[in-house]
């Protein structure tokens, strides 16, 4: 059995002004409704998982579902309002701001699906400013930038700043900046969302083959049932911020929970699996 990277026990954030208050008071029974009625927005409703280290788990829902919420709740860019969040047994939720930084720097890796690139800075200046930050002398990180350069396949265009890119080359240089720090946890929130479907394919496969070489414990948020299909080891399908089911995309697919994941899988052919 492999060791668990992440782990979620009864996590839930909920915005609003008494959402401790009510979350006590509700002894984890969380009506959506009731909550909205009193002021309050649920975002992650109870949700109780584990990510295996090298697992590569897709959060998938649509607008509203809560999936960002929840990765933002295991990054600790936002906290949650209840439960409790393990990465490799550290109890996240009860570290000060300079362990969370530590922990960020050092083991995990984020994209998003803003590019956020540094306009005045070249491509291997944007991957090694993350090093940089960290300390690394300047041709330590350079170098380390431009073996990031060559694993994600741009080649002679290190010195190119990002308008002069594609969407596809400026997602790969992301990818590359967030991989440069070597990261054993790796969160992506929609990376290809903003892509046109061709890029975004050879996005998606060029982010299998990173995987298989690399093996990185992975939370990847997508609203795409193909994408997720396609990536995942398994799949969390989140609605109302409710973990609806998580399995592997045959049993999700063959077997499929509720009425509202039936629904993604209606128009997946059987024989895939």
């Amino acid at each position: 059995m492999s060791e668990t990277v992440i782990k979620c026990e009864s996590v839930y954030k909920i915005f609003g002004q008494n959402a401790k208050k009510m979350l006590e008071e509700s002894n984890g029974n969380v009506d959506a409704k009731t909550f909205q009625e009193r002021g309050c927005i649920v975002g992650v409703n109870n949700a109780s998982f584990e990510v295996a280290k090298g697992e590569m788990l897709v959060v998938m829902g649509l607008s509203g579902s809560g999936k960002s919420t929840l990765l933002r709740c295991i990054s600790r860019l936002t906290d949650a309002t209840g439960g409790k969040i393990f990465i490799e047994g550290q109890d996240l939720l009860e570290l000060n701001n300079k362990e969370l930084i530590e922990l960020r720097r050092n083991k995990m890796g984020m994209v998003f699906q803003s590019f956020a690139l540094l306009p005045h800075k070249t491509v291997v200046e944007n991957i090694a400013f993350p090093l940089q930050i960290k300390g690394t002398n300047t041709e330590e990180s350079i170098s380390r930038a431009m073996e990031m350069v060559k694993l994600v396949g741009l080649d002679g265009r290190e010195n190119y700043f990002p308008r002069e890119l594609s969407g596809g080359q400026q997602q790969r240089v992301g990818i590359a900046r967030s991989l440069a720090v070597e990261p054993d946890i790796w969160f992506l929130d929609e990376p290809f969302s903003a892509l046109d479907p061709l890029i975004r394919k050879e996005m998606q496969d060029e982010f299998l083959r990173l995987q298989e070489k690399l093996q990185k414990t992975i939370m990847f948020i997508t609203h795409d049932f193909d994408e997720a299909l396609k990536l995942a080891d398994r799949i969390a399908i989140m609605k109302d911020g409710i973990i609806e089911q998580l399995d592997t995309p045959a049993n999700i697919v063959l077997n499929p929970a509720t009425e509202y994941v039936r629904k993604f899988t209606e128009e997946v052919p059987r024989e895939r699996f």
